[in-house]
């Protein structure tokens, strides 16, 4: 809560001094609500001043009435790598459009078919920035020193819970432990809630060991501790394999069963326990960009939060707002988990190599 109060006045903050009058009439409805907290006593003052003064010290919000400006003649956004290029392009185009008004340069996108390109595209300086999953975000930023700057909020959050599942009648699992020596179904070995999240628990809680560094250690590790386990291919799958009687638990995230089951399945099952958050998607800037440039964009972004182009984030991946952070404070536990997991990385860069199920 803390921080989404401080993200609240980050994006009050961002809107020009020089134009007050404006800014207030500007300033969309979940920043007056999360302010509030602070406001009314909720938040504490040292809590909300101690926030603040980490974003400033590390230059992630800029106060001075001095505008930043971009230092570069073009600008190259990626996305997130998807095989339909052609129905991600109209979206990219528009928001192509409004940082070209908004910054004054040319801007370019890159939507490519996996993570490598924009891994490469940052190492070597030919992309600037991009939306990213938090697991790419997390090697990318070990990798090239790329940093996330902005976080997606989505239903009012910055990230979602990992939930360990299984049938209502079942009461012989009752934590995250309790799921060592069953037949368990992840989403995939790459996904976020559905497998890197409760592996990487059990494995930095000490309940299952991983002996060796590399991919073929963490599937030995997969088949030594479970009866067995199924990567299903997402959540409403794996779901389904637990409601079949096929698997004791199902791994994914808290609210799966109401988006993908009838309310007549959704009774059948229990949630055992949530494992804890998995960070939203980030945006990512390269280290190569200047801090003027930088705080330029982000400040161009912020603006995709107000009324009259909040259309254009939505439209992109159903985000309501993006909210100023750090790789540190929106990913860096979560990339213990994939750092735990070895061999994962090049896994989660290449998602489509791998036999589903085991």
């Amino acid at each position: 809560m803390a921080l989404i109060a401080v993200f609240a006045v980050v994006g009050v903050l961002s809107v020009s001094l020089t134009q007050p009058a404006q800014a207030e009439s500007l300033v969309p409805e979940w920043i007056k609500t999360n302010a509030g907290w602070w406001a009314d006593g909720t938040l504490d003052d040292e809590t909300f001043l101690n926030g603040i003064t980490f974003l400033l010290e590390n230059n992630i919000i800029n106060v001075s009435s001095e505008s930043d400006t971009v230092d570069v003649d073009t600008l190259t956004i990626g996305f997130i790598p998807v095989e339909k290029a052609d129905e991600l392009t109209p979206k990219a185009q528009e928001l192509e459009k409004f940082l070209e008004a908004e910054l004054g340069v040319d801007v370019e996108f890159v939507i490519p078919t996996n993570y490598e390109t924009i891994i490469e595209g940052m190492r070597f300086g030919h992309i600037d920035a991009a939306f990213m999953d938090t697991g790419p975000a997390w090697i990318t930023h070990q990798r090239t020193g790329a940093e996330a700057v902005m976080a997606e909020l989505v239903a009012g959050k910055v990230n979602y819970q990992a939930t360990v599942w299984t049938l209502a009648e079942n009461d012989s699992i009752n934590s995250l432990e309790d799921t060592v020596g069953k037949k368990v179904a992840f989403t995939s070995i790459t996904g976020s809630s559905g497998f890197v999240r409760p592996m990487g628990t059990l494995v930095t809680d000490g309940y299952v060991t991983i002996e060796g560094d590399d991919i073929v250690a963490l599937e030995s590790a997969l088949a030594n501790n479970f009866e067995s386990y199924t990567f299903a291919g997402g959540y409403k799958a794996a779901l389904q394999l637990l409601l079949n009687g096929n698997v004791d638990v199902a791994f994914g995230s808290d609210i799966a069963p109401q988006k993908y089951l009838d309310l007549e399945d959704q009774v059948k099952l229990r949630p055992v326990t949530t494992i804890g958050p998995v960070p939203s998607h980030v945006f990512m800037v390269s280290s190569d960009i200047s801090d003027s440039t930088k705080n330029a964009l982000v400040d161009a972004m912020i603006e995709l939060n107000y009324d009259q182009n909040n259309h254009i984030l939505k439209d992109l991946y159903g985000a309501e707002a993006l909210v100023p952070t750090t790789t540190s404070m929106h990913i860096g536990e979560f990339g213990d988990f994939i750092d735990a997991l070895t061999g994962l990385d090049q896994l989660i860069l290449d998602k489509s190599n791998y036999d589903k199920s085991k």
